[in-house]
């Protein structure tokens, strides 16, 4: 009866050895997969992400904004040509200057409002070219495995059944969590893409106020609005590059299930980090 029992014991446990190193071998592939596409991700500008995409919110942009920024910029500009006559001792003195200035200010705000979108891939531009220096310094791997574990099936055949069992469902939980968290990755990166282009779309209505003191400010606001997510790509990568540093020291862990909990702790931390760029990138630009 005994033998009986040690046998189903040990079938038991190479059952979960084998369950151990199947959950732990492929665990990580998904996240550094992820990981190791931010720098590329980031570091596009929104035509050349995906040229469909953009060419589309041009086009949308063009034909069904620009016309209502027209409408927006007559306004405006009306108002302020009331507002610089008013200034002047409600018309008791009229300098013929304040209309060439007038004509100054209209001109340079027609001119801002056709050309919102050579504004706006100036400003994403200029973060590429941030981005691109930033990958050159951050060179530090960002791949994570267990490779370097040695030892892992010796070491779990000496363990007793029940640590065994235990060890299994972490590293089945630990597996799970490392695909959630791959996917908000996924979610911070193309988020901000689509947030882009969304903001991109809209382009010429607050630009079409920068003319006029009262107003300027909702252009003011956009154009920081576009800096700070120019430069989130920047804040993006030195997360990135602390994760990267913070991993290298997962390979020295004897421990395997210390150093699969250590490192999804600084995958969650990554994700946490990545969530809050784009606030953090708001604030720094007083952009709301």
């Amino acid at each position: 009866m005994q033998s009986i029992l040690d046998n189903i014991t040990e079938w038991l446990k190479l059952m979960l050895i084998d369950g151990i190193i199947t959950n732990l071998s492929g665990m990580f592939d998904s996240v550094n997969q992820k990981v190791g596409e931010i720098a590329g991700q980031v570091g596009l500008t929104p035509a050349g992400w995906n040229a469909g995409v953009f060419s589309m919110i041009r086009n949308l942009s063009e034909s069904v904004i620009v016309p209502i920024a027209g409408v927006i910029l007559a306004f405006v500009m009306t108002y302020e040509l009331i507002q610089m006559v008013i200034e002047r001792n409600n018309l008791h003195e009229i300098d013929t200057w304040i209309f060439f200035k007038w004509i100054f200010k209209t001109f340079v705000a027609v001119l801002i409002v056709t050309n919102t979108f050579n504004i706006v891939m100036g400003i994403f531009e200029m973060g590429q070219q941030v981005v691109n220096s930033a990958a050159g310094v951050i060179s530090t791997g960002t791949s994570v495995g267990i490779d370097n574990l040695t030892d892992l099936e010796t070491r779990l055949a000496a363990m007793e059944l029940g640590p065994l069992f235990g060890l299994w469902f972490q590293s089945l939980f630990i597996g799970l969590t490392m695909h959630i968290l791959s996917l908000c990755i996924f979610l911070v990166i193309y988020g901000r893409m689509i947030e882009i282009y969304l903001v991109t779309s809209v382009g010429p209505i607050p630009m079409a106020t920068m003319a006029n003191r009262e107003w300027g400010s909702i252009g003011q606001n956009y154009l920081r609005s576009l800096l700070a997510l120019a430069f989130q790509a920047f804040l993006i990568m030195v997360c990135v590059g602390i994760y990267a540093v913070l991993v290298q020291s997962i390979a020295t862990e004897t421990d395997v299930i210390a150093a699969v909990w250590t490192t999804m702790g600084y995958t969650v931390l990554l994700c946490f980090t990545l969530f809050k760029t784009g606030s953090l990138a708001k604030s720094v630009f007083n952009a709301h």
